[in-house]
């Protein structure tokens, strides 16, 4: 997988750039009426949303990446009972 990383730089630039998109009409209307509810403008609105996502794929990232090292680093029961006399409770 690909890294992303979404910089601060990303969030705080005060040059925009316009672009051109093309979207499902349905999309469109509900992403308006949302942005209304909001009180965000159409453009406000798009640019959170792109920013909420690329921080949701970087999480994502990161857990798939601490999923891969667990399975990497499988532990045995063998090497579980160690911790298991360590962390027991004291027998009164």
């Amino acid at each position: 997988m690909t890294a992303l990383t979404v910089e601060l730089a990303v969030e705080q630039t005060p040059h925009m750039e316009t672009i051109q998109v093309v979207i499902e009409a349905a999309l469109l209307k509900a992403a308006d009426r949302a942005a209304r509810r909001l009180k965000l403008n159409r453009s406000a609105f798009i640019r959170e949303a792109v920013r909420s996502h690329l921080r949701g794929l970087q999480v994502r990232e990161r857990e798939e990446a601490d999923r891969e090292g667990y399975e990497r680093l499988a532990e045995t029961r063998a090497d579980l009972a160690a911790w298991d006399r360590v962390a027991a409770w004291p027998k009164d």
